[in-house]
């Protein structure tokens, strides 16, 4: 077995929108007469589509809320995020991506990118920052049912990429997720993909216990390393090589 595919999340770890994402949420709670959150909100959200998070605060207040209605408010919240975004003069990219993602690119590894954010708010991201070239797919929120921790979104991304790339015969033992949560390392594991786990949400003691690597920042990340161990046909274990 050998390395071929890095599958990337979006949201905490291409793009730090965590405050943007915070306030219009909290903005969609008072519209609808709801109580904003305040402090819990980071570990709330991590890893979760808004879709997700509005559905539990409705569930947890003993809200009833429809499908229908449900719909309008995502789609109003991504418009809002849409905006916020095209009014920023700065991106808030994580400063150390576009390096991360020269060094795959150098080593003929495909990219991938796996995000329950709506495909519109990726596109305007990665267009601004001249990065959609990078990636051979990108798998979005509209296209999956079952949300992360559920291995959906990663299964889905394999599929995409046999089909471009059949010759590669691509199978999760020859791909790496990254991950910033707890809920996107499961829904890797759950599809039986190796994970790096990037301390943008946690810090890296936490993701040590759950992610097979852990890093404060990508570039630290030994790619060489991790090539002889998907060579060796080996998982490998923090919690073994501690």
């Amino acid at each position: 077995m050998s390395l071929k595919t890095v599958l990337l999340d979006f949201r905490s770890t291409i793009i730090n929108d965590k405050s943007i994402r915070q306030t219009l949420l909290n903005q969609t709670l008072i519209s609808e007469n709801l109580r904003p959150l305040t402090e819990e909100l980071p570990s709330f959200y991590a890893g979760r589509s808004d879709r997700a998070c509005l559905q539990d605060i409705f569930h947890n207040r003993g809200r009833y809320i429809t499908e229908q209605e449900l719909d309008k408010l995502v789609m109003l919240q991504s418009q809002a995020y849409q905006a916020k975004i095209a009014q920023l003069e700065e991106i808030p990219l994580y400063p150390e991506i576009e390096e991360f993602l020269k060094q795959l690119q150098s080593k003929n590894i495909l990219i991938g990118l796996v995000s329950e954010a709506l495909l519109a708010e990726i596109e305007l991201v990665l267009n601004r920052l001249n990065l959609k070239n990078y990636f051979r797919v990108i798998v979005s929120g509209e296209e999956i049912k079952n949300n992360k921790p559920e291995p959906d979104i990663y299964l889905l991304a394999l599929r995409k990429l046999n089909l471009l790339s059949p010759e590669l015969n691509l199978t999760a033992k020859n791909c790496l997720a990254v991950e910033n949560s707890f809920i996107g390392i499961k829904a890797a594991k759950q599809a039986n993909l190796q994970v790096v786990g990037v301390a943008n949400n946690y810090p890296v003691h936490m993701l040590q216990r759950q992610a097979n690597w852990a890093v404060d920042y990508l570039t630290e990340l030994e790619l060489d390393r991790i090539q002889q161990v998907f060579s060796q046909g080996k998982e490998f274990s923090l919690a073994k090589n501690n």
